[in-house]
């Protein structure tokens, strides 16, 4: 039997505007730029749902089936109020627009490992990272308190590739090229891995929500729903 995964511990974030697109693909995600929404109270449920078309026969005194369209109900999320953090400020402006955003989801976030690691300038680049435990295929993004060794962005999710005892290389998609690094960056680097399947990447509607009333001992929270506009992508 597999283990669990909670849901404590899991991280929303938004990136930046994107066109509207009913199907997606991993490098839409490419370059992307994430910022937290803090303050995540409660999680509303994400994927797709597809109707079922029915036709009675008289002859055949049977119902028969057949696949409808496919909608993406809306995720009702709600949040404890904060109107300083910079996740929160980012969804109420992408809540006047009318564009999709990306979101991104790691869910069980602190169930992933991290570390500070070095990056050479190289062809490919190796990451390294001492008895890190990854798998190729694993996924991994990158902070860093100065600037990333080119073409690497803060926040975009590679995949590693050529993994050995404290190295490792990554690529944009799974089992693809590594990459080549062409300059060496600057400041401390950390690295982030989650378990495989365990991020949630996809397009959605910032929309409008309710704040919640109580009785006096009630604490006030806010909806914060996203109206998903194409299959989510997990990695």
């Amino acid at each position: 039997m597999a283990g669990l995964s909670k849901v404590a511990g899991s991280k929303l974030f938004i990136g930046g505007r994107v066109p509207y697109r009913t199907t997606l693909q991993l490098s839409d995600f490419t370059g992307q730029v994430w910022t937290e929404i803090d303050g995540w109270q409660q999680t509303g449920d994400l994927g797709s749902e597809q109707e079922a078309l029915t036709q009675t026969l008289i002859n055949q005194n049977t119902t028969i089936y057949a696949k409808g369209v496919i909608s993406f109900p809306i995720m009702e999320n709600v949040f404890a109020p904060d109107f300083a953090d910079p996740g929160q400020t980012a969804f109420r402006a992408a809540q006047v627009s009318c564009r999709p955003y990306a979101f991104k989801i790691e869910w069980s976030g602190d169930c992933g490992v991290e570390s500070i690691v070095t990056i050479s300038q190289a062809s490919p680049g190796v990451v390294t990272w001492a008895t890190h435990g990854l798998t190729n295929g694993t996924a991994v993004s990158f902070t860093t308190t100065g600037t990333l060794p080119a073409p690497l962005v803060p926040g975009t999710i590679y995949f590693v590739v050529a993994a050995a005892a404290s190295t490792f290389q990554v690529a944009l998609t799974p089992g693809g090229a590594a990459i080549a690094t062409t300059t060496a960056g600057t400041g401390v680097h950390t690295a982030q891995a989650l378990p495989v399947g365990e991020t949630d990447l996809f397009y959605g509607l910032a929309m409008y929500g309710t704040k919640t009333g109580g009785d006096a001992s009630a604490t006030r929270l806010i909806s914060m729903p996203i109206q998903p506009i194409a299959p989510y992508i997990s990695v």
